[in-house]
């Protein structure tokens, strides 16, 4: 049983290293769809940038998928795909990874977030 956004029963999906991916995938995240394609995608030292963006641009235009996570370090190699991301749906999150920490600096959907809120309202 795979771990699904709440609201319409839709999927996470998940762009990372090994461990980022077992640790989900052992959380129930992982989902074969009907086209047998894998709602996840592991990412090593031999895996191309333009197989990232395949990917990634692969899961923005599943109507199945509501969440996309994603390893920062991941990200920054992808960051003009994830710039052009406007649509809240699916949502990307940049998460950290086993050998990467968290750097909000670099977290471009955060920066957009925070850019849209004046300081006084906070």
């Amino acid at each position: 049983m795979a771990l699904h956004s709440a609201a319409k029963g839709k999927l996470i999906a998940v762009i990372g290293d090994e461990d980022t991916c077992v640790g989900f995938l052992l959380g129930g995240v992982g989902e074969i769809n009907k086209n047998r394609q894998p709602n996840f995608m592991v990412v090593d030292r031999n895996t191309s940038i333009s197989e990232i963006e395949e990917c990634f641009k692969r899961f923005v235009k599943r109507d199945d998928i509501d969440i996309i996570l994603i390893n920062q370090n991941v990200a920054e190699m992808v960051r003009h795909c994830i710039d052009s991301h406007t649509q809240p749906v699916p949502a990307v999150l940049e998460i950290p990874s086993k050998d990467h920490p968290y750097d909000a600096s670099k977290d471009s959907i955060l920066r957009r977030a925070k850019g849209m809120f004046n300081p006084e309202d906070v």
